[in-house]
């Protein structure tokens, strides 16, 4: 078994046994259910000293995400921290320093490219054709001429470009507003609807549809790997922040809901 398998399989071993495949119910896990009557959204921990409680509440009395599983979260989030701070921060700085920027764009528009059927189909779930065309356009362009969207030539040719879309909006545009903040292993942040949509996002995944099974995890492991380099530089307001967990979930909650809401305004995403 190859190095890249074996990390994924670690991955998947990880994520197996902390959140039973993902399916995390309320009334499945006791540290749901405590959080849910006795946390109220945007407190800290009971086993927090009552003083930090209460500055935490000062500096962060803005939350616009539901979190009365907090205390779950906030452990789920520690563990997270740890598997970044031992695994996939070390693999993403040595990425960073083996790959030069105008390959590791490359790389990061590929992935975006990948995207694009499934944006394309979100939006047209969500009321927007004309947008999903324009996506597929994009697509098409991009994976021929664009050597598989590692160039956007797309937009030199001056086809509109969409921020990504997922089930989890298309869920929202069918009336799902508003749900629990739910912090996944490895997977981080995320909300009880986006976590169900994580099923049809990834049947909508071309990677999923790779047969050699060698090239798929590869695939996977760099978009991660590539994914969390882009966040290298809030690696340093992240340790110096107050509450990390709050500034992490908050800044997450404030820019999802905006895309959220945009899409519920018709404006395009």
């Amino acid at each position: 078994m190859n190095v890249v398998q074996s990390t994924l399989l670690a991955a998947a071993i990880l994520i197996s046994s902390a959140c039973a495949n993902h399916s995390v119910r309320a009334r499945d896990v006791p540290e749901i259910q405590d959080a849910a009557t006795d946390t109220a959204p945007g407190s800290r921990s009971p086993d927090e000293p009552s003083g930090v409680k209460s500055d935490a509440a000062e500096l962060y009395d803005d939350v616009v995400v539901r979190d009365p599983w907090e205390r779950y979260n906030r452990r789920i989030h520690r563990f997270n921290n740890v598997v970044d701070e031992y695994v996939l921060r070390h693999l993403a700085v040595g990425y960073s320093k083996a790959v030069p920027d105008a390959l590791r764009s490359g790389v990061s528009r590929f992935f975006g490219n990948l995207n694009l059927p499934a944006t394309a189909a979100n939006q047209t779930l969500q009321g927007h054709p004309v947008h999903a065309l324009q996506s597929l356009g994009r697509f098409v362009v991009n994976s021929t001429v664009g050597v598989g969207g590692i160039l956007d030539l797309a937009t030199r040719f001056g086809m509109p470009d969409y921020d990504e879309d997922d089930f989890g909006q298309t869920l929202a545009a069918w009336g799902w507003r508003d749900s629990r903040y739910l912090v996944m292993p490895l997977l981080g942040p995320c909300t009880v609807r986006d976590t169900a949509a994580l099923v049809g996002d990834r049947a909508l995944s071309p990677i999923g549809y790779v047969e050699d099974s060698g090239a798929a995890n590869a695939l996977q492991l760099l978009q991660l790997v590539d994914g969390r380099a882009q966040w290298l530089p809030m690696d340093q307001d992240r340790r110096e922040a107050y509450d990390e967990y709050a500034l992490v979930r908050d800044a997450w909650a404030q820019r999802r809901k905006y895309r959220v809401e945009q899409n519920l305004r018709g404006a395009g995403n």
